[in-house]
């Protein structure tokens, strides 16, 4: 599908990446659903979940439903900045040095373990995601318009790990927690096993683009389009503020984090096929878009209380527009 898409043509192209990723991920729809708006969005994702529940396999599905370039970097601690952005060598033929582009030249780039590279490589990706260029040797390079970044991190292991600081954090639209699949999918998981699938096979079974660069370029317009009434504008505003006054939390969202909520609203609102915006696209995202921005008190930190807590209870103290 290429150039301009219409409001018909926009609701059955989403349902159609929906359906395509939910072939292959089972029992995740509301991860799915988020991870898509965050595209469409045009923000960086960051995925928090165990070993073993599919992230990696949920980014390279969209990315082939999407008809997106896909490269992959597993992070390490000896991991250097040269290897993420490429290096330049010479060339007998040329008598000269030539770039080799590493695999952040792509659309969409799963940084796997992002939390076990070194400051140094996470300050080059921090240029890749805030600039969507990177530069070496000198000379500034720019990657793909639809340069998008899905990093992923494990909540439970935390030996040879470095914190995310958090100016690389408030660059993430949204954070999305994949948790265990509920009893009934992990049946229907291995029933798909038992039919054939396999995950470690993936070029046996690949998922038909449902787009191409003009298709995907075309729906990210179409954000862009969707109205927020004023009230709404408000009511997010009144969200991310209420979070720097509680006293729940140490560190509230940033102007950064309203205009993200607002570009993530939008995105929910035109995966719903709608044109505008609703307190309900607002708060059925904030969990997302402000989780990871925030800092939970120590008192309530040492009782177990995460942000997410906090927050719930700030979005019954805010009233929202009717």
């Amino acid at each position: 599908m290429t150039g301009y898409l219409n409001a018909t043509e926009i609701a059955e192209t989403l349902r159609r990446i929906r359906d395509s990723v939910g072939q292959r991920i089972i029992g995740q729809d509301v991860v799915i659903d988020e991870i898509l708006v965050a595209f469409l969005a045009r923000g960086h994702v960051l995925v928090e979940g165990v070993p073993g529940t599919a992230k990696t396999l949920l980014v390279r599905s969209l990315a082939e439903s999407l008809g997106a370039g896909f490269g992959r970097i597993q992070f390490t601690p000896d991991l250097m900045p040269s290897d993420m952005t490429g290096v330049s060598v010479f060339s007998e033929a040329t008598r000269g040095f030539e770039f080799r582009a590493g695999p952040v030249f792509t659309d969409l780039l799963l940084a796997d373990e992002i939390n076990r590279a070194p400051a140094k490589t996470q300050a080059a990706l921090l240029e890749a995601m805030q600039e969507r260029q990177v530069t070496t040797d000198g000379k500034t390079r720019p990657l793909s318009a639809l340069f998008t970044v899905f990093a992923t991190q494990n909540p439970v292991e935390y030996e040879g790990t470095f914190p995310l600081p958090e100016a690389q954090l408030d660059r993430f639209l949204v954070k999305v927690r994949v948790d265990y699949p509920t009893a009934e999918a992990e049946v229907a998981i291995l029933d798909r096993y038992a039919g054939g699938f396999d995950a470690d096979r993936l070029g046996d079974r690949p998922i038909a683009p449902v787009l191409d660069a003009a298709g995907m370029a075309a729906l990210r317009s179409a954000v862009d389009a969707v109205t927020v009434a004023p009230e709404v504008r408000a009511y997010i505003a009144a969200i991310v503020r209420a979070t720097r006054d509680d006293s729940g939390l140490t560190l509230g969202g940033s102007p950064r984090a309203t205009v993200a909520l607002f570009r993530a609203a939008r995105g929910a609102a035109l995966l719903a096929g709608r044109d505008f915006a609703t307190p309900d696209d607002v708060k059925d995202l904030a969990p997302a878009v402000l989780r990871h921005r925030l800092i939970v008190a120590p008192e309530l930190d040492v009782e177990g209380r995460t942000a997410d807590e906090v927050l719930a209870t700030i979005l019954t103290r805010v009233p929202a527009p009717q």
